[in-house]
């Protein structure tokens, strides 16, 4: 089977869960016998063209960006992808199936699909109306919201991360239940397991000191992702456990106002900000953290949370979307109410001051994300849609 894959993302252009989820989907589906050409904006360098992992991987030059228009910049990006393609396609052979991650790439994806008479399979990772809290924020949502309607419409099968968000698709879009399958994010527990016997102790304390418990958060430092709910909650996390340090990792437009927010709490000796950091620290904090915390208003899976389970961290997280299907309250970690300062310090406090049931939350987490979240496993479960796409569109 020869899969012609769209994403806007890929190294080293890779912004949140989308971009993680395409890089470590397709060596996966190589290992099914299923030969990848990803097509993806060259937003950030890299080769023109490349094998990686068994994957061609080919960057598109996209125009220059006009103002701050999403929508357009996607449309002027994909037109330009569309070219590439048609010019692509006699040299390579053609392709079996299209298989298109998010709105971001729609428009190339549809019109391809038409022009060389192909199922289309489409991974739907969040909706504009999810991100803004149920609502569509003003005509460049809208906008989004139609295109995706016209993405789902055109596709022959829609995968989605999560039992949420097949709901949201079926909802939102109108789709039939069977059209839609669930092939959640996945993680690689072994670029975790290299760190269980090195001492990283010395790592640790750039971080925190030895006797301080250590809350790690990492992600978009975006309004959804309920960073707010976190800086509510230190206060209380604090008042019984002064020695605590929380370390947020990752960029956005909050991040400002939320150091301000720290200093106004009285707590910016207590949190650090670090901004952008390396996969190799962001790895290595999951395993020396006390916690790892992700309290999401909005979240169609959750990636981060998973990548804490794959490295024995306990996780708290807010009981929505994706989370709340794989992270048990009192199994496989704590959940809390989104939204909610309270019962976040509370979920908090549940695994900094039980130390030793945390760490059995942690290792049934570990155990879960081996047995379910396995790339090859997610593969397969993706070949199956692809297959069923090329039923539809032979029967």
């Amino acid at each position: 089977m020869r899969v012609l894959m769209f994403s806007w993302e890929y190294p080293p252009h890779v912004v949140g869960g989308l971009g993680k989820h395409v890089m470590e989907l397709m060596p996966a589906l190589v290992r099914q016998g299923v030969t990848v050409h990803l097509v993806t904006p060259a937003w950030s360098g890299g080769e023109p063209r490349e094998v990686v992992d068994g994957i061609t991987v080919h960057r598109v030059p996209p125009p220059v960006p006009v103002g701050d228009n999403i929508h357009d910049t996607a449309w002027r990006t994909n037109q330009e992808l569309q070219r590439y393609v048609e010019q692509l396609w006699p040299e390579v052979g053609g392709f079996d199936i299209i298989h298109a991650h998010d709105w971001l790439v729609a428009f190339a994806a549809c019109e391809l699909r038409r022009l060389f008479h192909l199922p289309l399979v489409v991974t739907m990772h969040a909706t504009e109306r999810g991100r803004g809290g149920g609502h569509l924020l003003g005509e460049m949502a809208a906008a989004i919201h139609s295109t995706e309607q016209w993405l789902v419409g055109e596709a022959q099968r829609i995968i989605v991360t999560s039992q949420y968000m097949a709901g949201q698709v079926q909802e939102e879009f109108g789709v039939a239940a069977d059209r839609v399958h669930v092939v959640p994010n996945g993680v690689d527990t072994a670029r975790f397991d290299r760190y269980e016997g090195p001492d990283l102790s010395s790592f640790r304390r750039l971080y925190a000191l030895p006797e301080e418990k250590l809350v790690f958060s990492v992600g978009r430092v975006e309004y959804v992702k309920g960073w707010h709910v976190l800086l509510e909650a230190a206060p209380r996390v604090l008042a019984q456990c002064p020695q605590t340090r929380f370390v947020v990792a990752g960029n956005g437009g909050e991040l400002e106002h939320l150091r301000g927010r720290a200093g106004a709490l009285g707590i910016a000796s207590r949190v650090l900000f670090t901004g952008l950091i390396s996969d190799d620290d962001r790895d290595r904090l999951y395993r020396v953290a006390d916690a790892a915390v992700f309290p999401s208003l909005y979240e169609p899976f959750g990636i981060v949370a998973l990548e804490a389970m794959a490295a024995r961290c306990p996780v708290v997280v807010s009981a929505i979307g994706g989370l709340q299907e794989v992270v048990r309250c009192y199994e496989t970690g704590i959940t809390v109410y989104p939204g909610n300062a309270d019962s976040l310090a509370w979920g908090i406090l549940q695994v900094l001051t039980q130390p030793e049931q945390a760490q059995t939350w942690a290792a049934a987490a570990y155990r879960l994300v081996r047995e379910q979240y396995h790339w090859d496993r997610l593969a397969a479960l993706t070949v199956a849609v692809y297959e069923r796409a090329q039923g539809d569109w032979t029967t």
